[in-house]
């Protein structure tokens, strides 16, 4: 099994995809910035659980800070920069600064193989070709000897064959992908740096206000408009957007922009005057009448997935082993045997054999109410807990329903690559 949440459409309601979210009124569709590529979010509150779910991520960023670092070939950790009044003044105008920037900058295009089922009778197996599924941007973080690194959006690479990179000037070459973090929407690749004429450095995210000058560099709408630079300000920081990604749903915490972010700068940086990257653009309000709301993730909770991607190659999480559907998306049909007032739970749609769920005796259809006596109204209250309050070999205790009869099960996290 792939995902923690991957519920099987059998039991979902056929309507879910129109039903609006309970937690959004306009901003019910939010575009990521990749040809094809749709990331649906919404603006959620700002709660004092979502403080608690970075406190950690700004911790493992604060000590980076302390360090000072750089793009050092002597260890493989990036860091995040300071940024400085001695450092902006290096560059005489926004011009200059652009620049310098935009040599690190590089367009992604996600090819995947298509096959061709018409075939002539002498042939004997089908014809396939790779044709580019999407394309996106990607930034230029680190230069190592003879390797060079890139940080884009996991949707601008996900389900790629063959990733191809344009560098500044328009020479192309292949990528590598060394690990992707499909929940936080980050994937770090792999080229020869011989195609790399610069690399950026990480600014400090948390330094940021509402009114810092910021620019977005990209390639809107495909290559043909490759390092278009777009200026505006930090509209807001610390916003908390609902992304739907292949791994689930999630809670992102983002830099809100009003620099203009379009289709295919999706991966691409965010930058200050000091011509630091200080996010990675990452989504927008795709609806009518809608403008000058874009959103990127901050540089401070980039760094440490990436770190973790190029010691491991993934991230790891606590895991289950369930795919899971809220309550309120559930056919009536499989929820008629339970109890009239329950008000909410997520449902077991899918049992991983490996996995601790299933040696714990979890089944198909068991409705989980509470994870160590929290409540679980959805399916995503479940993930919250399980990724930010918990660690791999903890024990949990789950309250569930099967049909009306209310059971107790334990079980020990694991990992999913353990499975």
């Amino acid at each position: 099994m792939d995902n923690f949440n991957e519920p099987i459409p059998s039991p979902l309601k056929q309507e879910n995809k129109k039903r609006k979210t309970r937690l959004s009124g306009l901003m019910n569709t939010i575009a990521g910035g990749i040809i094809g590529s749709v990331l649906t979010i919404t603006i959620i509150p700002h709660t004092d659980y979502i403080d608690h779910l970075y406190t950690s991520i700004e911790e493992k960023v604060s000590q980076f800070s302390e360090q000072g670092g750089s793009n050092s070939s002597s260890t493989n950790r990036v860091t995040v920069q300071k940024t400085t009044a001695a450092r902006g003044s290096s560059f005489s105008s926004v011009a200059d600064m652009v620049e310098v920037a935009s040599k690190s900058i590089v367009g992604i295009v996600n090819m995947q193989t298509q096959s061709q089922n018409y075939r002539l009778p002498s042939e004997t197996n089908n014809n396939s070709e790779k044709v580019e599924s999407g394309s996106g941007t990607g930034v230029i973080y680190k230069i190592d000897g003879s390797k060079a690194f890139i940080v884009t959006n996991n949707h601008v690479i996900e389900g790629a064959d063959e990733i191809e990179i344009t560098v500044e000037g328009g020479e192309k070459t292949k990528a590598e992908l060394i690990g992707a973090d499909p929940l936080t929407d980050i994937a770090v690749l792999k080229i020869d740096s011989k195609y790399a004429a610069a690399s950026l450095d990480f600014g400090d995210s948390s330094t940021l206000r509402a009114g810092d000058t910021v620019l977005a560099i990209g390639n809107p709408l495909g290559l043909d408009l490759s390092n278009t630079v777009t200026q505006g300000i930090v509209s807001a920081v610390d916003r908390t957007v609902s992304v739907s990604t292949s791994a689930g749903n999630w809670d992102l915490n983002v830099i809100q922009t009003d620099a203009a972010i379009n289709p295919g700068n999706s991966g691409g940086a965010l930058v200050n005057t000091s011509g630091q990257v200080i996010g990675m653009n990452s989504l927008k309000i795709a609806e009518d009448g809608v403008e000058g709301l874009g959103f990127a993730i901050p540089s401070n909770d980039l760094v440490p997935i990436i770190n973790e991607i190029m010691e491991t190659g993934q991230v790891e999480r606590p895991y289950i082993g369930v795919g899971l559907a809220s309550l309120e998306e559930v056919q009536q049909m499989y929820t008629q045997h339970l109890p009239n007032d329950l008000e909410g739970g997520a449902m077991v749609t899918t049992i991983d054999s490996d996995s601790a769920a299933a040696k714990a005796g979890l089944q198909v259809q068991d409705v989980i109410v509470s994870i160590n006596d929290l409540k679980v109204t959805n399916s995503n209250d479940l993930r919250k807990y399980l990724y930010s309050e918990l660690e791999i070999g903890e024990k949990v205790s789950l309250n569930i329903y099967r049909g009306s009869e209310l059971l107790k099960i334990e079980l020990t996290l694991t990992s999913k690559s353990s499975n």
